[in-house]
């Protein structure tokens, strides 16, 4: 059955993963065309909120624009997995945390302000587990986008992936993206709400999260939703060890399918880790996500090479990444 499927405030949501009004009362805009007032939407976007089905409406800041990141993996023995897992989802610094089916079974994701950061968490997770940590920077992105659509044809956005250097944000850019990691508040004007907490005018924020997203540094600005809450359970990673010189052009044609929500290159970390292009595969189904990426590969030429699937067991932590300094323990 189709998620959406009565449930406008899921239908409502699916509408607005992407492209949300950057205008004074947007509400009113997502409103219009289900013939609700503005209120009646807020009420709905409440809704999902309280379920835990909209994680929040916001920004997906491109990797290493603002700050550093990585994708780290731990194999943590089974009986130590949820106390591991709970110790690591302590860093605040850790927005990501999932287990998967494979040795390494342990896949969070670290955002720091900066490389050092990054480094500084890995080291100090190894430290207090005794378990090493694989880190896996990302080298490119392909498409990095989880706004697909629950209804209708899963049609990505069409607009080409920048690679976006760190240097792309100023300080008022960071305190804005800052100020946003929570959301936007769900009020008939939320952006004069985000605007006087940070000293700015609303047309100020406005402009700036418009340019923001031209520039390239925000690739969605929409509702954030969780999808294991709405039934997409079986999810997985699919990796492949492709020869460096032909990685792009492959993993080009593999961003491309609709099916694929992630696509990115990471580096190798032989002889542990050998795959160096990632894709996710997001689905309700294991058989029918299998069926997906084994025809993905067959039709990017990827079937010659080694892969590996891992399906996602457990989330122990999804949120927003942090892109203010803290202190592990910090709320």
């Amino acid at each position: 059955m189709n998620a959406v499927a009565n449930n406008p405030a899921l239908a409502l949501a699916d509408e607005w993963q992407r492209g949300f009004p950057l205008q004074p009362e947007p509400f009113a805009t997502v409103a219009a065309p289900a013939e609700l007032s503005s209120h009646e939407a807020i009420e709905l976007m409440q809704s999902l909120s309280d379920q835990g089905v909209l994680a929040r409406i916001g920004a997906t800041v491109r990797p290493n624009t603002v700050g550093a990141s990585t994708l780290a993996a731990m194999a943590v023995p089974a009986d130590r997995l949820n106390d591991v897992a709970a110790m690591v989802n302590a860093y605040p610094a850790v927005n990501h945390n999932y287990e998967r089916e494979h040795a390494l079974n342990l896949w969070f994701v670290v955002t720091a302000a900066n490389r050092a950061g990054v480094t500084s968490t890995l080291d100090d997770i190894a430290r207090q587990s005794g378990i090493d940590v694989l880190d896996l920077p990302l080298e490119r992105s392909y498409h990095i986008d989880l706004g697909f659509r629950l209804a209708g044809a899963r049609q990505k956005a069409k607009t080409p992936v920048r690679q976006v250097g760190a240097g792309a944000v100023d300080s008022t850019d960071r305190q804005l993206l800052q100020a946003l990691e929570g959301g936007l508040d769900l009020v008939e004007r939320p952006y004069a709400e985000l605007a006087g907490r940070i000293g700015l005018s609303e047309s100020e924020v406005l402009a700036r999260l418009q340019s923001l997203i031209q520039r390239g540094v925000v690739s969605r600005f929409g509702c954030i939703l969780r999808h294991r809450r709405i039934g997409y359970t079986a999810n997985a990673m699919a990796v492949w060890d492709v020869p460096d010189a032909e990685v792009d052009r492959i993993a080009d044609r593999l961003a491309e399918r609709d099916e694929v929500t992630l696509c990115y290159r990471r580096t190798r970390r032989p002889p542990v880790w050998r795959y160096n292009l990632f894709a996710m595969v997001h689905g309700r189904k294991r058989d029918a996500v299998r069926g997906q990426i084994a025809k993905a590969a067959r039709t990017t030429g990827l079937d010659q090479y080694l892969s590996t699937v891992l399906f996602s067991k457990q989330c122990f932590k999804q949120s927003a990444a942090r892109l203010r300094p803290a202190l592990k323990g910090a709320a």
